[in-house]
């Protein structure tokens, strides 16, 4: 629906104003329809179908918050925008209560009004879109109502239906919060094997406790193990082990998954006879894998052994189209949940959504949106929306040089030194923000992974980001 094919309904019992909004939205392209009264306007709705109305609060008979309920009853999805010449905090609040899309205040600027009817209009066709495809899409894999209707999601969607019914390995690579198991769960519901999909988190279990997570392990095989406990592969048989974060998973482990995937079988700790395999593997990274085997972090025969199709999942500050729909879903969600009744979003706090750059995706969206509908009534309003993690807190960086200090070495080497210091603390404080992931701390930085390595231990640099020692050591 373009701008052209939009019909804004404008109800007011005032002909001269209603005059005036209808030149305003024409001469914005839109097509205008008028009417003088509530009964009208109900009239009108049913018959013409408009796709955003213009409404005034007070008219003799049916008055604007009638026709507002009248919407709301049909279930019609219209974006109601309620104008009134008495300008009253209890008015608005009822009206927004009501289900009222916004509130206008005469007098009101041309841009004011144009702004919260394209605003009104982009939202329906959001709206509009997502069911469209929904419905018409049945290969969507779930991911438009979990991810957004925008074209990058729709692009992300033609290539998991392109592989899921293959049995290629796949790496999903994403940033963190991103959506890459909501990805990896769409390729499995979609594919053609009738077994579980198996997740594990390659980063969150230790080195030594990782093979018999993978593999499982036999009775009396070690300390503790006083029962046989079967291992991720076992139990994805027929189905898809997922490896989440595999970028996280030592070089030992790494040997042995790839021992598994190309003989097909497995052996439990302490077990003499192998395991079939029969799994789908799909991998996670929020790093390049590829890199990563540049530096020896990861084996590069792997890489090549699970990298059959490669899936990128897109931060979303590059689908910003998909916030709205997605602040609606995790309003709805926390409205089920808490069971309260906050209705919608203010103008202003879309606006605060779009304007962020969300470092921490969709999981850090969700997070906002839930502890706004906590702290709203009946509307979330910019303030609701406590937006935080916009990056690693950078502190000033002073370099200090006593007047002896100065005297006691040349200009070239002071400041070779002044920006070895420098380097260390930046270093430091990114290492302190990731938590000591030196890969993140690469990507932060916008270097490669063996730089970030090299100066760690140049600088002798725990990886929580503490320093071990004052001064430089030597490679």
């Amino acid at each position: 629906m373009s701008d052209s094919e939009a019909k804004i309904l404008i109800v007011d019992d005032e002909p001269a104003h209603c005059a005036i909004l209808s030149r305003l939205m024409k001469s914005e392209g839109f097509k205008v329809l008028t009417v003088n009264d509530g009964t009208a306007a109900v009239d009108s709705i049913a018959s013409q179908g408009p796709d955003v109305l213009l409404l005034d609060f007070m008219m003799p008979g049916m008055n604007g918050m009638q026709v507002l309920e009248f919407v709301r009853e049909k279930d019609l999805g219209i974006p109601a925008i309620m104008i009134t010449g008495y300008a009253n905090v209890p008015g608005a609040v009822d009206a927004m209560r009501a289900g009222a899309y916004d509130y206008l205040a005469k007098p009101f600027s041309h841009h004011e009004v144009v702004t919260i009817v394209r605003r009104a209009l982009e939202e329906r066709r959001l709206r509009e879109r997502c069911r469209y495809l929904s419905s018409r899409e049945a290969g969507s894999c779930g991911l438009r109502e979990t991810m957004g209707p925008g074209d990058v999601i729709g692009r992300l969607i033609s290539e998991v239906n392109l592989v899921a019914r293959s049995d290629f390995s796949v790496v999903i690579v994403g940033e963190t919060g991103s959506g890459k198991e909501l990805v990896a769960r769409a390729i499995d519901r979609y594919s053609c094997r009738t077994g579980p999909f198996v997740p594990i988190d390659c980063g969150s279990i230790p080195e030594t406790l990782l093979e018999s997570e993978l593999f499982g392990h036999e009775r009396g095989s070690f300390t503790g193990a006083v029962a046989r406990k079967p291992g991720k592969f076992e139990m994805a048989k027929g189905g898809t082990l997922f490896l989440d974060e595999i970028s996280n998973m030592p070089l030992s482990a790494q040997a042995k998954l790839l021992r598994a995937l190309q003989e097909k079988k497995t052996y439990a700790v302490g077990a003499r006879e192998p395991i079939s395999v029969d799994v789908r593997i799909l991998a996670a990274s929020n790093v390049d894998l590829l890199e990563l085997t540049n530096t020896g972090a990861f084996r590069l025969d792997l890489f090549y052994r699970l990298n059959e199709f490669c899936i990128t999942v897109p931060p979303l500050r590059e689908r910003k189209e998909d916030i709205p729909y997605l602040a609606r879903v995790f309003l709805d969600a926390t409205n089920r949940e808490l069971n309260k009744n906050v209705k919608e979003f203010s103008s202003c706090a879309i606006e605060k959504l779009l304007a962020h750059d969300w470092p921490g995706n969709v999981r850090q969206l969700r997070s906002v949106i839930r502890r706004a509908v906590l702290m709203a009534d009946r509307v979330v309003t910019g303030e609701h929306l406590e937006i935080t993690g916009a990056g690693p807190p950078i502190a000033e960086l002073p370099i200090e040089m006593s007047v002896a200090g100065w005297k006691q070495m040349p200009l070239k080497e002071l400041l070779r030194n002044g920006a070895a210091a420098i380097e260390r603390q930046v270093l430091t404080q990114a290492l302190k923000y990731t938590g000591g992931n030196k890969a993140k701390a690469a990507r932060l930085l916008k270097v490669d992974y063996k730089t970030v390595i090299s100066k760690v231990k140049r600088y002798a640099i725990h990886t929580n980001g503490e320093p071990n020692g004052a001064g430089e050591k030597d490679e």
